[in-house]
């Protein structure tokens, strides 16, 4: 059996978003899983539209995730002469031939035609042309379609199709610029570079008839093609920004991690068995592009977010506070226990990076101000007290115990003892503590907030709220 080849590859006029990167991903998958190779080509054709960031970006979103590619990067922007002797080529065995007619003679031509109430499309008039060209025009060069019979190939995901060749025109593959067109340079590079299996969006699958055309007309092998439902909205509509098609970037910088992405992404017209969780390596070994499913795959948020908020609980904490770092976080002042302390709370309560940066942050920040609302409700009694559990040496004395976990536990003890003491419910201490402490109801316990605050800072923050006036 030969060698599985497979490709990305995407054009660099926009970022890479998550429908290509889950493209990229069942590549990447079926070639791993055959022990085959993945590569990638930038197609970046449009000189006026390409932009260099956007390519760069691709590399990087790649790099992010860990999708490794086999060999060097193929641009399509270096092998315009490539392109052009195998479209000559064709013109002298036959099967292309130079077409002369101007942009307004066809643009008349698909007018008549719309007014007849026929399909615009080219006439072949310069087919068999052997008469004396205009001199005036730049000649476009075109393929010589079949004008009978049908192109058919088999889909590994939507089974036999099956194309009229009446349905296809002698289509170019050569502008008069000398520019070549999409389909011509597909089929030219799958072919060189020995790709087998070709796994895109089905939006591609009426340019297929007119590459197989391509790999004929030039005695290529035809590699396989599955052609993949996209991924659409929770409604059932094209997935805009705002439902997640955005740059593959911008998820780092909105807090989820690299495998949480692809395990979400996976899962978007795939599955094994009833399987949620899947590492990469999982997925390599699991992965069969004829399981792929047939109907488009609708994009679920609380899904994402599950399976993030599943992999920063199973994230080394070493690693976790490397990409914290990324969001501003800095805790290399933080006591080891305190910070593992912190870890395993923080981890319960955040779906995503930003998250987990922001809750720190709140911890971190010398407070400003305090919530309004909460403060308009706070005990008086408890905000007095705040000043006198501030000078509590019993209080203190709680942050000294032998671990993180014991003073939490420790603080809580005393706590309850302080207000039954005070004569004083601890659900009216307990938000006076949040208050002083944090500055806005919600976050972690108020226990955990005081260790990890640390003593100083804890009293501090006491007895400012309770010597605070509006």
């Amino acid at each position: 059996m030969p060698e599985i080849v497979t490709r990305f590859a995407p054009s660099p006029t926009g970022y890479l978003h998550i429908g290509g990167l889950r493209t990229a991903l069942f590549n990447y998958l079926h070639a791993r899983k055959h022990g085959g190779k993945f590569l990638l080509r930038i197609e970046d054709t449009d000189l006026a539209r390409n932009s260099q960031d956007a390519a760069q970006a691709i590399i990087e979103s790649f790099k992010w995730v860990g999708l490794e590619y086999d060999g060097e990067v193929i641009y399509q922007s270096q092998r315009f002469d490539l392109y052009a002797s195998y479209a000559k080529k064709l013109v002298e065995e036959g099967k292309a031939y130079y077409c002369y007619m101007s942009k307004d003679e066809l643009e008349a031509l698909r007018e008549s035609q719309r007014a007849q109430g026929i399909t615009p499309r080219y006439d072949n008039r310069y087919r068999d042309f052997v008469g004396t060209p205009p001199s005036d025009v730049e000649p476009v060069i075109r393929i010589k379609a079949p004008l009978e019979g049908e192109i058919t190939f088999d889909d590994g995901v939507k089974g036999r199709i099956c194309v009229q060749a009446k349905e296809l025109d002698d289509f170019i593959i050569l502008r008069s610029d000398g520019s070549p067109t999409y389909n011509f340079v597909v089929a030219i590079d799958d072919a060189l570079m020995g790709v087998t299996d070709v796994i895109r969006g089905d939006d591609h699958t009426s340019n297929t008839p007119k590459q197989i055309l391509i790999y004929q007309a030039l005695n290529f092998p035809i590699p396989k093609f599955y052609h993949i439902p996209m991924i659409l909205n929770p409604e059932g509509k094209k997935l805009s920004k705002r439902d997640g098609a955005m740059g593959v970037m911008d998820y780092k910088l909105m807090g989820y991690l690299p495998e949480a992405l692809l395990n979400f992404l996976v899962r978007l017209g795939w599955s094994y068995e009833d399987k949620e969780i899947f590492s990469l390596q999982e997925m390599r070994e699991l992965f069969e592009a004829k399981n792929i499913n047939s109907s488009a795959s609708r994009y679920n948020q609380e899904k994402f977010l599950w399976l993030n908020q599943h992999y920063i609980k199973a994230c080394d904490d070493t690693r976790l506070e490397a990409l914290l770092g990324e969001f501003g976080i800095n805790l290399s002042t933080l006591q080891a226990e305190r910070k593992a302390l912190l870890f395993s709370v923080l981890k319960d309560r955040s779906k995503t990076l930003l998250e987990f940066a922001a809750q720190i942050k709140d911890l971190q920040s010398q407070l400003e101000s305090y919530d309004e609302k909460m403060l308009s409700k706070l005990d008086p009694a408890a905000k007095a007290l705040l000043g006198e559990l501030a000078l509590d040496s019993g209080f203190a004395e709680r942050f000294r115990a032998p671990s993180a976990s014991k003073a939490a536990q420790a603080l809580e003890s005393y706590l309850h003892e302080f207000a039954e003491a005070k004569g004083i419910k601890i659900g009216k201490l307990m938000p006076a503590l949040r208050l002083a402490l944090l500055g806005k109801p919600g976050g972690i316990g108020v226990c955990e907030a005081l260790v990890i605050i640390g003593e100083s800072e804890s009293i501090k923050r006491l007895h400012a709220l309770s010597t605070y006036t509006s």
